[in-house]
């Protein structure tokens, strides 16, 4: 009846950054760190969690000399990020 939660995404912080990716399509480091208000070591850390299983898109650039970090949500972490809610809206309602 109900199935396993994505490990990647039961994260808070993890789950969100995708959610601000799938409301946003892409933001860049500073917006993500000012919107969830966590530490930026922890946030580098979740990115590449996010970056590794193909969730996410990391793009380091310099704009007006100053490192850019744009990251966007794929294909594949839209599917996981859909597929989560799915499965979490089981738990709500299991017998809908």
């Amino acid at each position: 009846m109900f199935n396993d939660l994505d490990p990647i995404l039961h994260s808070q912080l993890r789950l969100s950054i995708v959610s601000i990716l799938i409301t946003v399509g892409e933001a860049n480091f500073t917006f993500i760190k000012d919107t969830t208000k966590a530490a930026a070591g922890n946030i580098s850390i979740q990115i590449t969690k996010l970056q590794e299983a193909g969730y996410i898109n990391v793009e380091k650039t310099f704009k007006n000399n100053y490192p850019n970090t744009a990251i966007s949500i794929t294909d594949k972490g839209r599917t996981a990020f859909e597929e989560y809610v799915k499965n979490l809206q089981k738990y709500i309602h299991p017998k809908q």
